[in-house]
């Protein structure tokens, strides 16, 4: 393929990144896996890079497997696949511990991993058309890597639900389960994600990447060292530049210049 598997396109301090293989709906091969994660590279560093769009390109957002995958999963080496699953958990924390914010503008299905994919985004934002869901259990595999970040985007009962059921969920069913954030009238889920994370981006780097790091550690912790790694944080964080530049923007009544 001679066009790049992940697309971008900048909306002022927002990038936009867009899975880039219609024809077979965005499935999450190797190739767009490590396009995605060398996008994601590329706008960690650039500093005018506030946040982050991710949609697909067609009508999917993501459905998930391909099926050039598919078809080799069973004749695959235990080695390869563990290599395959090894890749997928990699981009996936990469997109949940990412420091900057990331909205998904889920503009059609997004299944399996691709609803991995979303999930795993801080904020989501679904067409109204769309569905999501995890139809692992559906052919026999297991939503492995995925219901890691199911069940801390929705709690377990919900989990179940989606995990043992592997329907595919309309966009109002995923909203009231907390799947997703916000629902956007037909065709519009990447205008909406794109005022979402126009607001984040206007918030000081370092809290945003910070107060993402707390939320991904909380889990692991319990109470008292939550607690005490969250004292730390705060402490930290009053000696950075960006609460400096907040402060006196606050004291001399004007916009942070962050």
């Amino acid at each position: 393929m001679s066009e790049s598997l992940v697309l971008r396109r900048d909306h002022g301090r927002v990038r936009v990144l867009v899975l880039n293989d219609p024809e077979r709906r965005n499935p999450l091969s190797d190739p767009l896996a490590d396009a995605l994660a060398s996008e994601l590279e590329a706008a960690e560093r650039e500093p005018e890079v506030r946040a982050v769009v991710l949609t697909g390109a067609g009508k999917a957002f993501s459905a998930g497997a391909d099926l050039a995958f598919l078809k080799r999963v069973r004749s695959e080496a235990a080695e390869a696949n563990l290599a395959h699953s090894r890749r997928l958990a990699e981009l996936f924390l990469r997109v949940y511990t990412f420091p900057k914010p990331i909205v998904a503008a889920v503009n059609g299905p997004a299944v399996a991993g691709g609803a991995g994919l979303a999930v795993a985004c801080d904020l989501v934002v679904m067409d109204e058309a769309a569905r999501i869901g995890f139809t692992e259990v559906k052919i026999g595999f297991v939503a492995a890597l995925v219901g890691v970040l199911l069940v801390r985007a929705v709690g377990e009962k919900h989990a179940r639900e989606l995990l043992l059921t592997g329907d595919l969920v309309d966009a109002a069913t995923a909203y009231r389960m907390g799947l997703v954030n916000r629902i956007a009238p037909a065709g519009e889920s990447v205008e909406g994600a794109l005022e979402l994370a126009e607001r984040t981006a206007g918030n000081a780097p370092s809290s945003l990447a910070l107060t993402k790091e707390l939320i991904a550690s909380y889990y692991g912790m319990g109470l008292e060292d939550a607690l005490r790694y969250a004292a730390i944080a705060g402490a930290w964080i009053r000696q950075s530049e960006d609460l400096k530049e907040g402060l006196d923007a606050f004291f001399e009544k004007r916009p942070p210049r962050f």
